[in-house]
């Protein structure tokens, strides 16, 4: 039973989707145990993680087309553990390990540190990069569109001109349609992580309130004691559901600022080839950290180590390219593989003949005879 389940869910892994948004549904309604919602918490994070590491290997927008259906889904999946922990810590005051652990950790025996780092990170979310890539995602879709009629003109002159054939035509124009629905898709499922943020906000209120009326009313708990409980519980569980809405949002932003090009490289490598394009910056940059190092109360060990640091870049990518010459520079002289020989043609002597090739395009080869 078990291996056929597990055959179909490798032959069929759309199942694996369906499954999970089911088990959705079944979050919302019933009440889970502490060990299932610890699991489906640390599967959040995971899928999180997974998004956000990879949207740095991508080379094009295209290389992540359903990056608008994964927000959707990983926002209702979240929302779904939120009322599940929700449930659990009005009810038993206990919502887990993962949950306690993160309270314990961040709260550090005090609510208002608690609450702080949590308004920090769901202000940095909201308004600073869900803002920012939402009004990118709108204004890229916007000039996509804008743009689509041209590009198809283009690609028509491509093909007159011979340059592409009729698969790479129908490529093109499934590309251009596919970039212009993704950054449509974009621009609304943005909305998804800004309303996220906001049911988080929401939802902590609803939780310490809701907790202290509980423990106070009807377990006769004392104010004090009450609200290090529920505290406790409610910014772990905050967090626990921010902490992988912010990687979301993160990469939604790496995703919508990535400029698209020809080149197969991931975005860490092009911004580090972008960086020490001009090698001289790195020399500044170091005089100018060991400045700063000089400066009092400034740690200068540390600034001295980021100086260093660039130096040694400085040296590799030098060393680099004197080992790495061309072969006019290092002195070498292409030479002809083809031996001239003298040809005597009708009694008329030639002293050499020079072998030439034509390259033509493609839309051109009727026009020419071949022997």
């Amino acid at each position: 039973m078990l291996n056929n389940i597990i055959f179909q869910l490798r032959t069929r892994p759309e199942l694996i989707v369906l499954l999970m948004m089911i088990m959705v549904v079944v979050m919302l309604i019933i009440p889970l145990p502490t060990y299932l919602v610890d699991f489906f918490i640390a599967l959040n994070l995971i899928m999180a993680l997974l998004i956000f590491i990879g949207s740095f290997y991508i080379s094009r927008i295209l290389d992540f087309s359903t990056f608008p259906s994964m927000i959707m889904i990983s926002t209702i999946f979240r929302l779904a553990i939120s009322i599940s922990t929700s449930r659990l810590v009005l009810t038993d005051a206990d919502a887990g390990e993962i949950i306690a652990s993160f309270g314990q950790f961040v709260i550090a025996d005090s609510l208002v540190v608690g609450m702080v780092i949590f308004f920090i990170v769901t202000v940095v979310q909201f308004i600073v990069i869900t803002k920012g890539s939402e009004r990118i995602a709108e204004v890229a879709a916007r000039f996509s569109l804008d743009a689509m009629p041209g590009k198809q003109m283009s690609i028509d002159a491509d093909l007159k001109a011979g340059v592409i054939d009729e698969e790479g035509v129908r490529q093109r124009r499934s590309d251009l349609e596919a970039e212009s629905q993704l950054y449509g898709a974009l621009d609304g499922a943005m909305k998804f992580i800004k309303g996220d943020a906001i049911a988080g906000i929401i939802i902590i209120l609803v939780n310490l309130l809701g907790g202290l009326a509980i423990g106070v009313v009807q377990k006769g708990m004392n104010i004090s004691h009450a609200l290090s409980i529920y505290a406790l519980l409610t910014i772990g569980e905050a967090l626990v559901a921010q902490i992988p809405a912010l990687l979301i949002s993160i990469s939604g932003g790496l995703i919508v600022t990535r400029v698209n090009n020809n080149e197969n490289s991931n975005l860490g490598a092009k911004i580090l080839q972008d960086l020490f394009l001009n090698r001289s910056t790195l020399v500044i940059t170091a005089i100018l950290a060991v400045t700063l190092g000089l400066l009092p109360g400034f740690p200068l060990v540390v600034f001295l180590l980021l100086a260093i640091i660039l130096i040694g870049v400085f040296y590799k990518g030098k060393y680099n390219k004197n080992n790495t010459l061309s072969p006019d520079e290092a002195g070498i002289t292409e030479q002809s593989t083809v031996k001239n020989k003298p040809v005597v043609i009708d009694g008329e002597y030639i002293p050499e003949t020079v072998p030439l090739i034509v390259s033509a395009w493609s839309g051109y080869e009727r026009y020419i005879t071949k022997k």
